[in-house]
């Protein structure tokens, strides 16, 4: 509790006790509905690289990454990957969900420049130019063995399973079948413009669920082609709302935090404003008057016993000072030095200020100095530099008034 009062000063004991109790209460309800919750990721149908359930294709995504495929997913607007892509360019459409023309456009820019599109699913064949898809006339939700249909390399991957969602039209002599199930195209590839397309009647072949089954692994690699010399996206723009790892956050937990946060403030707020009267702030203490100040130093250096410290500051004062006056700089300078160099500038001056100069120097470097001592001593040196600054006044005066007079007797000559 110290730290509350400390954090929150304005409130009091029972203000804290009420504030706590609501911050323990929304913690315990958002930890509950995290636990208690089942996870929807399962149902998620969605063959997106950023899901681990068992329709994600989470797994796909990360085996392409160990295995050295330079892949990254594209979660941009198509148009740019289409104004940068080349013979070397590999997108992957796993059943987007887009029938914006301008995707179509883009995705024909990257074909026309030699690009190789890999696309999944019902809607993903509509994107594609030429594409034929067409709904499977028996719905079934049992996994289909594919029968391999040509002496293609991609024909000859092996054994794969696949759950359709649609089917392939025939009729177009440049489309190559691949892959069949019970007669109908599973799998299809032909080449268009300069790029090379791949279609799948689903993407049950990548998802979590089914990617180690049989040789579903390696219709993937098969179907992106070579690693070598080529850069791969795996598309995330056509998947609808999904932009980034953070969508999948939200869910039953963030809703109830979202609508105990404000409650909470709610409360927060009612704590204050139940008050009668207004708030005012606590008045500031008085500073000390300088003389307090004084004193306090004072009996700081005595306590301490450091009567030749105070008169090593008040030497060292003096020094600088004195030497400013006869325009000097110096690093270091004893007392007769000092002496000689205002006797100098001032040949005036007073005729004790040698030796007064040599006992401050000493009394500086006592270890033990009285008091009283100490205070003759920085006495004495306030009264010299009073006579230097006073010496000083009256020769700028008197080099003043010869110059005048210069000039007068000048001006009448």
């Amino acid at each position: 509790m110290k730290w509350l009062s400390r954090l929150m000063p304005g409130l009091d004991a029972g203000d804290r006790k009420l504030l706590l109790w609501c911050v323990g209460i929304a913690l315990v309800l958002a930890i509950a509905a995290g636990v208690l919750t089942p996870n929807t990721e399962d149902e998620n149908r969605l063959p997106s690289s950023y899901l681990s359930g068992q329709h994600g294709a989470l797994a796909a995504y990360e085996t392409l990454l160990r295995s050295g495929y330079p892949v990254e997913r594209w979660e941009r607007p198509l148009s740019e990957l289409a104004e940068t892509a080349g013979p070397e360019t590999v997108i992957l459409f796993a059943e987007p969900m887009s029938h914006d023309i301008a995707d179509i456009r883009a995705i024909r820019q990257i074909l026309e420049r030699g690009g190789r599109v890999v696309a999944t699913g019902y809607v993903g064949g509509f994107l594609l130019p030429q594409g034929t898809p067409a709904p499977p006339s028996d719905l079934t939700f049992a996994a289909c063995k594919l029968e391999p249909n040509g002496l293609d390399a991609l024909a000859s991957t092996g054994e794969i399973w696949m759950v359709p969602q649609a089917s392939w039209q025939f009729g177009n002599p440049t489309d190559r079948v691949q892959y069949t199930c019970a007669g109908k195209p599973a799998v299809v590839e032909f080449v268009w413009g300069k790029g090379h397309v791949v279609w799948w009647a689903s993407s049950t072949p990548l998802e979590n669920g089914s990617l180690s089954r049989a040789q579903n692994l390696d219709l993937l690699l098969n179907s992106l082609g070579p690693k070598a010399g080529h850069k791969f996206y795996w598309d995330e723009s056509l998947h609808g709302e999904i932009r980034s790892i953070w969508t999948f956050a939200w869910g039953p937990a963030m809703a109830i935090l979202c609508w105990s946060l404000p409650a909470l403030a709610l409360l927060v707020i009612f704590s204050f404003s139940r008050r009668s009267g207004p708030l005012r702030a606590l008045p500031l203490p008085a500073r000390a008057t300088p003389i307090e100040f004084i004193e306090a130093l004072g009996s700081l250096y005595r306590g301490a016993g450091a009567s030749s410290t105070a008169v090593a500051i008040a030497w060292e004062r003096f020094r600088r000072q004195a030497l400013a006056l006869c325009g000097i700089r110096a690093p270091k300078m004893e007392a007769a030095e000092l002496a000689a160099v205002l006797r100098r500038r001032f040949p005036l001056a007073d005729e004790a200020l040698e030796a007064d100069l040599t006992a401050c120097e000493q009394g500086a470097k006592e270890e033990v100095l009285q008091p009283r001592e100490a205070l003759r001593l920085i006495q004495l040196l306030n009264a010299h530099w009073d006579k230097l600054k006073a010496a000083a006044g009256s020769q700028s005066v008197a080099t003043e008034l010869k110059i005048n007079n210069g000039v007068v007797h000048e001006r009448a000559s």
